[in-house]
């Protein structure tokens, strides 16, 4: 555990030098603060492109606040994961490619613990982004629009937080196994099969980590009392895929080294 302990803080280091730590925080809360401004100003932006007619500015209805928080959290499915898996493809891979890897693992530390080191920095990283991204979006959605219930913010963060982990896992199981471009291209793909297979057949795919994104709309919307046991699948399925990918991630990584 020891060796675990000092690759991680050598990974969260990394970040800083790297600046991680503070571009990607500040993606996520400019993608925060869009979807409340957006929602807020669309009848203003509408009248002034001079295209649309007025019937459609009189019928304009306003989201209400829990909706347009729900949207905030969706853009982190999108352009949010998109920023987080570029950040995540080198990280074996660049190693495994620069020779960094082997020396590495000449030092008395298991592969699993230099997985289950990067895999946690990732998680501080995506803790932070999305915390700071959710309260940012809730601040400006409540002054703009309405009251808003903070335990359910936290609680459809941290749902859509699991479903992003998923994805960040899942980039650093290919990125052991591929280089850094193609691991990307995969996760995304991955991530955007799973969404559209549950979006095809939502009764058969309810326990995929997929369903995560729509119970946490859920939950904003609908309030705790509508999703309860449909957490359990998820939950459970989120789960073994995060062990999955550490666990082959950390057997690639052994494979390389015992080849070497």
């Amino acid at each position: 555990m020891r060796g675990a302990w000092v690759f991680f803080q050598k990974e969260m280091l990394e970040m800083v030098r790297s600046y991680k730590l503070a571009w990607i925080p500040v993606v996520f809360i400019i993608l925060g603060l869009m979807q409340p401004l957006v929602t807020y100003y669309m009848p203003d932006i509408l009248s002034a492109s001079g295209d649309v007619p007025p019937a459609v500015l009189e019928s304009y209805e306003m989201p209400g606040a829990a909706a347009t928080m729900a949207e905030a959290l969706g853009q982190y499915g999108t352009i949010g994961l998109l920023v987080l898996v570029l950040a995540v493809m080198n990280s074996l891979s660049g190693e495994r490619y620069s020779g960094t890897a082997e020396l590495v693992q000449v030092k008395p530390i298991s592969s699993l613990s230099i997985v289950f080191a990067k895999w946690a920095g990732y998680l501080i990283l995506l803790v932070v982004c999305l915390g700071l991204g959710s309260a940012a979006a809730a601040y400006y959605t409540e002054q703009l629009i309405g009251d808003l219930s903070w335990s359910l913010v936290m609680s459809a963060a941290g749902l859509y937080g699991l479903w992003l982990l998923c994805m960040i896992s899942l980039a650093l199981l290919f990125s052991a196994c591929l280089r850094g471009p193609v691991a990307a291209f995969l996760t995304l793909l991955s991530g955007a099969g799973l969404t559209l297979l549950h979006t095809l057949f939502p009764s058969w795919l309810d326990w995929t980590p997929a369903s995560l994104p729509g119970l946490s709309a859920t939950l904003l919307t609908d309030g705790s009392n509508n999703i309860g046991s449909s957490l359990i699948g998820p939950f459970l399925s989120a789960g073994v895929l995060i062990v999955i990918c550490i666990g082959g991630a950390s057997l690639r990584i052994q494979e390389n080294k015992l080849a070497s």
